[in-house]
């Protein structure tokens, strides 16, 4: 109720296909982004919570009853202009929404992903943050710990703090955290790329290879001694120049990096094969199988690659989808090559009919 620019929804899903078609501007993508604040509670775009409430009105409601390993979970959130939003698993409010995270494991492919190319490093160290911590708290509450630490230290920083052993104490938390973060994302590149690799030329059938470099200060120096070294420098910015925030995720096509080389439909291919990838990953957990939310993917996209994708989710490796175009017509090739349950809906101003369900 009242997200965005969706008053009111709701919407009884296949456990298999959901389908949404309509033009551009009708809240398509509204949607998904709410069922992704469920899971992630925040939006996919960023949104800030100010923003997300339907303009004119006071309060946001969101509420998801999903079939977990055989029993109910309610998820229930509110959203109040001025107030701390509620966040609730079975009318019991969490103490800290990092405990939600990996409850209800999702991948989203939007054409926002395009940010992991484009845009700055920041994009690309949180999409590797997001995939770990789904299915590991340790990972989770690391990174946690690891900012509020750096904060710390960034703020004595700009206050031109002199104590060495206020440094000191941050410097082991950033040392202590950022040195298990860092291991896990080495290991989650290493175990991502061959995966990458396979979906990339799975769905554009060419000798392309893609790649992921992941560059790191603590690949080259001791990390405590390059925070010492680093202070003098730090006082003088203002910030902490050495860290695991300062990380870099390169996509590469043939080695060298995408962004400068890849055409719009290249670009988009290997966003999508890194997603798939990613829920591959996440189900080899062995946690529950990730929801996929695909949002208007098929634009930029030539015949061939758009069959391939089609035949891909409509595989049984693939559990609950929902899926967005403003062409029916894939929607309807995708039905008829699922042979399964499937939801179809139209979307226009922000209401949702069911045209057809199950």
């Amino acid at each position: 109720m009242n997200y965005k620019n969706i008053r009111h929804a709701e919407i009884d899903c296949s456990v298999k296909m959901n389908c949404f078609f309509g033009h551009n501007g009708m809240g398509k993508t509204n949607l998904l982004d709410a069922i992704y604040y469920l899971s992630f509670c925040k939006s996919h775009l960023y949104t800030p919570d100010s923003r997300i409430i339907r303009q004119g009105e006071e309060l946001c409601v969101l509420q998801g009853f999903y079939d977990y390993d055989g029993k109910e979970e309610e998820i229930f959130c509110a959203i109040q202009n001025g107030q701390k939003k509620q966040f609730r698993r079975n009318k019991k409010e969490y103490e800290r929404l990092s405990e939600h995270i990996g409850l209800l494991p999702l991948v989203m492919i939007s054409p926002a992903d395009a940010e992991l190319i484009h845009g700055g490093s920041e994009e690309r160290r949180r999409f590797v943050d997001m995939i770990i911590s789904q299915y590991d708290k340790t990972y989770l509450n690391a990174l946690i710990q690891y900012n509020k630490a750096l904060m710390q230290r960034n703020v004595f920083l700009r206050n031109h703090q002199q104590d060495e052993s206020v440094y000191d104490a941050l410097e082991m938390q950033m040392v202590k955290y950022g040195r298990y973060i860092f291991e896990k994302r080495v290991s989650l590149i290493d175990r991502l790329i061959p995966v990458f690799n396979d979906y990339h030329q799975m769905i554009c059938n060419s000798n392309e290879k893609v790649g992921l470099n992941y560059i790191s200060q603590l690949d080259r120096a001791d990390f405590l001694q390059a925070l010492i070294k680093a202070r003098p420098k730090d006082l003088l910015l203002g910030y902490s120049s050495v860290g695991i925030h300062k990380d870099e995720i390169e996509l590469t096509l043939n080695e060298q990096l995408i962004r400068r080389i890849g055409s719009q439909g290249q670009n988009k291919t290997c966003l999508i094969a890194l997603k798939l990838a990613q829920f591959a990953y996440i189900t080899s957990k062995g946690v529950t199988k990730p929801m996929l939310l695909l949002d208007d993917i098929f634009d930029k996209l030539d015949a061939s690659r758009v069959e391939k994708i089609i035949g891909l989710v409509s595989s049984d490796f693939f559990g609950q989808i929902f899926i967005t175009d403003t062409n029916r017509n894939y929607l309807d090739r995708i039905i008829e090559t699922l042979g399964q349950d499937y939801a179809l809906f139209k979307m226009e101003w922000g209401e949702v009919s069911a045209i057809y369900q199950y």
